[in-house]
């Protein structure tokens, strides 16, 4: 039997459109990213992402929002189950960074690392601004300054930050060996290590 082809619902479709975008993303990279292909394989005209998303760049900017929404959840299902000590807190925080880049490091590339997402767009801002303010939030908590005004709060905001997002970035790119080609468990014990001397 002639397999059926797919239908979706509006929302349906659009999330389709938005699992085949990262699909191809992860097995093609940026440089051989195409519409056509993302379409191909959500089962759809190649007319429905441009519908949707209006073209290449609407689309990987709605990507990365998803994605920010994501990487923020990734860290506060890390914080849910920790000690709720602050200091314990944003250690954990970081290390749901790191989760989520090494399970989606095309997609980690393209939120910090691209041109392609809009920063204007509404729903990335939003999205990327809440992951921001999460970390500002989890600093104060140690801290009790604010990061608007506060030097001792902002120097911990940029140190913390700095330090996981370099972990993050070093271990998608399998740097260095002794971290990447470990144990989960020895890595982990040794990124705990690494956050917490961010700390002070």
């Amino acid at each position: 039997m002639a397999e059926q082809p797919k239908s979706y619902h509006h929302g349906d479709l659009r999330a389709a459109l938005l699992a085949a975008a990262e699909d191809e993303l992860t097995d093609k990279g940026m440089e051989r990213f195409s519409l056509r292909s993302m379409a191909k394989r959500a089962g759809v005209s190649h007319a429905a992402p441009a519908h949707h998303f209006g073209d290449v760049k609407g689309l990987l900017t709605a990507l990365a929002a998803s994605g920010y929404d994501r990487f923020l959840a990734t860290q506060k299902a890390r914080q849910k189950s920790a000690d709720p000590d602050p200091r314990e807190q944003l250690i954990q925080s970081g290390l749901g960074y790191i989760d989520f880049a090494l399970a989606h490091p095309a997609l980690f590339r393209l939120m910090f690392g691209s041109r392609w997402p809009e920063g204007t767009d509404p729903a990335f801002k939003d999205s990327a601004d809440a992951g921001f303010e999460h970390l500002l939030n989890n600093v104060s908590a140690i801290t009790g300054g604010d990061p608007e005004v506060d030097p001792a709060t902002q120097v911990m905001v940029v140190a913390a930050w700095s330090t996981v997002h370099g972990l993050a970035d070093l271990l998608i790119g399998g740097s260095p060996h002794y971290l990447a080609d470990t144990t989960p468990e020895v890595r982990e014990a040794m990124m705990r290590e690494i956050i917490g001397r961010s700390l002070g």
